[in-house]
């Protein structure tokens, strides 16, 4: 998909309606669920129990992992927020070096191709 707009205009367009995909939106979740109940079977067979006793073994760990990955994945929201941030102040700075590039067609880059006989 190409854009006709230059550097700063793509980093100043922001989230413009944009919505997260229903999986990122989801996967704390599903992942904390599934590594939580993981935790819990693994806890209950090295010591011998049925997989499935003990039930407040796998709630503490669904509500462990799923606070843990949730505040990993905010940390990481945090930390692209702030590189765009740098990366704007710095195309400010220096429009120069971002220029829009002009347009070219496939067939002005690529050489023709000519069979070898």
């Amino acid at each position: 998909m190409a854009s006709n707009l230059s550097a700063i205009e793509l980093l100043k367009l922001g989230d413009q309606d944009r919505v997260k995909p229903v999986l990122n939106q989801y996967w704390p979740y599903i992942l904390g669920g599934f590594f939580g109940i993981g935790t819990g079977i693994c806890i209950n067979f090295g010591t011998k129990r049925p997989l499935m006793s003990g039930i407040q073994k796998h709630i503490f760990g669904v509500v462990g992992w799923t606070a843990a990955i949730t505040y990993v994945q905010n940390k990481r929201s945090e930390y692209l927020a702030e590189k765009d941030a740098v990366l704007r102040h710095y195309i400010e700075l220096h429009p120069e070096d971002f220029t829009t590039p002009e347009r070219k067609k496939i067939a002005d880059i690529l050489d023709p191709w000519v069979p070898v006989r």
